[in-house]
């Protein structure tokens, strides 16, 4: 969600990242592409990214500003697929390494209707919202969650490992289970087999899916929140910008931002089970706490008043 600084990301991390989201193309929310981008070069990849209004031109014009005389050097080929979400439908267009990451091809176009992403696992939902611009703010809903019991792991003498995603997608994809899984054991060499949902039994706790929601620079007024409140509502964890305290809630009007106490405030109108603040003003710098405690003390008293 969002590439601002991503220093601080691992490169191993980066380099699994198949799919990224976007809420705006202001630069503290998006430089951190050219880092990501040089990372996945030579590399045989296919990346999505996903954002606003105008995200196809900036992605192009941050395409464009290098050259790429040197690609051919390359055994992979990376490609990016960069999806515009506008108000009815999603406009979607690819650029390839080989080519010189040129918008030769085409743009796609299919409907919008809420889902942009869709796995056996989870799906991901964007809203448009108001930051003086278009911006998006997202959410992810698993269809269920499942929990690796590692100590059953252990006492069937089975080792861990990359079998286990492959073991998790057959179980999202709901597939038959009958169907045979070979499991690798802690003893180098030998593999076991099991039934499907055999192995489902022995090793796993199934839960309900989470449903977790993103919302970074808004604007606060009451279609913005409105919109915010039914896209996040009974949300099991609300991750939301704010960037003032509410004493400068006329400065943060000016800058489109929420202060700390509108979120608290839309959180709980939201009935999210857990919420957490982020992306304060510099000028707040030591002295975070204060964002905390007024969202929590806003949050506190919207639940009490009912």
């Amino acid at each position: 969600m969002d590439m601002g600084d991503i220093s601080p990301l691992p490169s191993k991390d980066i380099l699994k990242i198949n799919h990224a989201f976007v809420t705006h193309t202001h630069m503290d929310h998006f430089f951190g592409f050219d880092r990501l981008l040089r990372l996945l070069l030579g590399r045989d990849k296919h990346l999505h990214i996903y954002g606003p209004k105008g995200f196809l031109e900036n992605t192009e014009a941050k395409l464009s500003a290098y050259s790429w005389n040197l690609v051919e050097n390359y055994k992979e080929s990376l490609r990016i697929t960069a999806h515009e979400i506008r108000e009815d439908r999603m406009v979607s267009r690819s650029y390839s390494c080989r080519e010189h990451f040129s918008p030769g091809s085409e743009a796609l176009e299919s409907p919008f209707r809420g889902v942009i992403l869709e796995k056996p696992g989870f799906t991901v939902s964007a809203k448009i919202l108001d930051h003086g611009i278009p911006v998006l703010a997202f959410v992810v809903k698993e269809r269920f969650h499942i929990h690796i019991n590692k100590n059953a792991l252990l006492e069937m003498g089975l080792s861990t490992g990359p079998w286990l995603t492959q073991f998790k997608k057959s179980l999202y994809g709901l597939e038959d289970p009958n169907s045979i899984v070979q499991v690798p054991a802690i003893e180098m060499g030998s593999a076991r087999e099991f039934r499907l949902e055999e192995l489902k039994q022995a090793i796993t706790v199934i839960t309900p899916g989470q449903k977790i929601a993103y919302v970074s620079d808004v604007a606060f007024h009451r279609e913005n929140a409105e919109r915010i409140i039914d896209f996040v509502r009974d949300a099991d964890h609300l991750f939301i910008e704010a960037c003032f305290l509410d004493q400068h809630k006329e400065l943060a009007g000016e800058k489109h931002h929420l202060t700390a106490r509108q979120a608290g405030e839309i959180a709980a109108r939201a009935k999210v089970k857990h919420f957490d603040i982020f992306h304060f003003s510099p000028r707040y710098q030591g002295l975070e706490q204060s964002l905390y405690e007024e969202a929590r003390q806003a949050f506190t008293e919207m639940v009490k008043s009912g």
